[in-house]
């Protein structure tokens, strides 16, 4: 069975230098497969794009590769949506009830382990090891035992047991959801796992555009500009001028917004809202009302857009964006 499963860890890839979006798309590509399935995903559901509001940030660069190189990408889970909506459903009944907090502690309880998985510096080989695959095993029986399969879990082994099944003779690659992830390969023993993967220069200027993302008090904000230049990506120019609007430069952020307006592109496909959100506040920032309102109704065309910088337009619609900047 020629089958490699790839953990995913949605929006806590930006966390991980040495297994973030690229990491995913290289491991794919040097597996050379014919399909890539979704195993966390139906097919309705990929065509509708919900895997954009759960923060599958991998799918934003392999999607487009995967259409390039004539690669199929699947949904492998019918209703896989309808059936994880299950859970959410079943903690919100909980929550009403007098004794759900006795559950709901249980739940933060074993949960907590989590936290150590995820943010733990993590490398493809490690990902069927005992620090990650291992613990999420034991999370996955000890909250079945609490809680059983069902509802609670989305019916996780149900979901998981229907992509085991379709398991086919071509050469795959299976992305799912590291909380599925023990479940599945219980069902695909055969299957292989990343192994070493040397980091190229597309997987370490990724590293620097996720750090960019999570943009802290504490960082380095010179060296990371010059990192963002050297990359120059449209991604970069946008990250760097938000460095400079934190920083209180406002014409050098507005300068490179400005320059980016104007350039032609359209991956990664949440860039183009982001860009336009941010200009429409730079110019309610320099006073232009009339071109920020042409840069929030921009956003708003869109045939999408992240919530993040819908939301933004929508307040800018409503009323100039303003900020405070930190003193000189």
């Amino acid at each position: 069975m020629p089958v490699l499963i790839i953990p995913t860890l949605g929006g806590l890839h930006l966390l991980q230098p040495r297994y973030n979006a690229i990491t995913l798309l290289e491991l794919t590509q040097e597996y050379a497969p014919e399909e890539v399935w979704l195993a966390s995903y139906s097919a309705e559901g990929l065509r509708a794009g919900t895997w954009r509001g759960e923060n599958e940030v991998g799918l934003f660069f392999t999607l487009p590769w995967a259409g390039r190189a004539g690669v199929r990408v699947l949904g492998a889970c019918d209703r896989a949506e309808a059936l994880r909506g299950e859970a959410d459903k079943f903690w919100a009944y909980l929550s009403t009830m007098s004794q759900g907090k006795t559950y709901l502690d249980q739940r933060q309880r074993i949960d907590r382990v989590l936290e150590q998985v995820f943010t733990q510096p993590l490398v493809p080989e490690m990902v069927g090891r005992e620090s990650f695959l291992g613990a999420l095993q034991t999370h996955l029986s000890e909250f079945e035992r609490i809680f059983e399969e069902g509802p609670a879990t989305g019916f996780r082994r149900l979901r998981m047991h229907q992509v085991a099944q379709r398991a086919a003779s071509r050469r795959t690659v299976i992305w799912v959801d590291a909380l599925d992830f023990p479940a599945l390969y219980e069902l695909l023993p055969g299957a292989e796992l990343p192994g070493v993967h040397q980091p190229g220069a597309a997987e370490r200027e990724r590293a620097v555009l996720d750090r960019a993302w999570r943009l802290e008090e504490g960082d380095d904000w010179a060296a990371l500009l010059r990192q963002l230049e050297e990359i120059g990506s449209p991604e970069a120019r946008f990250l760097a001028a938000q460095v400079y609007l934190a920083a209180g430069r406002l014409d050098d952020s507005l300068s490179l917004m400005d320059e980016l307006s104007h350039l032609d592109f359209q991956e990664p496909a949440y860039l183009p809202g982001y860009v336009l959100a941010r200009l429409g506040q730079l110019k309610d920032l320099t006073g232009d009302r009339e071109h920020a309102l042409r840069a929030y109704q921009a956003v708003l065309a869109l045939s999408w857009a992240p919530a993040e910088a819908r939301e933004a337009a929508a307040a800018g619609l409503h009323s100039p964006f303003s900020k405070s900047f930190p003193d000189d």
